[in-house]
């Protein structure tokens, strides 16, 4: 089961790349058109927006998936292994939570997207931004797994201390400043 879920995100991360350099392909090729041939696609600018937006929301999902977020380290590492975990527990109900409001807004503004074209490519605004479904969906799902696994003791302290900032090598860090 977990090859199967690490192919998935390998997949993701996949999609990410493709959509990021179709971005900047078509940003590319608009200027070029527009600066040296005083013309442009149009389609190119709405297809780059887009791509841009699902590019933000797949990559949350990705970046909660490896506790790539920000996160409060800093408070989170005065606390021993008790209350690291009682604080995992406590973000992760707060994940939860703001995720399912997510997925609930992007359920009830659905409708109004759906009856909604796209200016250039008439394709439906449900396609754009639909991904919220993917995105609240995704992240409860992950921060339930934890959850899960933190109520019945299945922690590993690895996951402890990545919580706490304290797994992070010299680049990471440096990256950071």
């Amino acid at each position: 089961m977990q090859k199967a879920i690490d192919t998935f995100y390998k997949l993701l991360e996949l999609l990410l790349i493709v959509l990021l350099a179709g971005m900047a392909v078509m940003v590319f090729l608009n200027v070029v058109m527009r600066y040296g041939f005083n013309s442009g696609i149009n389609v190119s600018d709405e297809m780059s927006r887009y791509f841009f937006v699902w590019l933000t929301f797949i990559g949350a999902v990705v970046t909660f998936r490896e506790n790539s977020h920000v996160g409060v380290e800093t408070l989170v590492s005065l606390f021993g292994r008790k209350g690291r975990i009682i604080c995992m527990i406590l973000s992760n109900i707060v994940v939860i939570a703001v995720s399912a409001i997510f997925f609930w807004g992007t359920w009830k503004q659905s409708p109004i997207n759906a009856s909604m074209a796209a200016p250039v490519t008439g394709i439906s605004m449900l396609w754009v931004y639909g991904i919220g479904y993917f995105t609240g969906a995704g992240v409860v799902l992950i921060a339930l797994e934890r959850l899960v696994r933190l109520l019945t003791g299945r922690v590993t302290e690895e996951e402890i201390a990545a919580f706490a900032g304290e797994n992070m090598t010299l680049e990471q860090l440096a990256e950071r400043t």
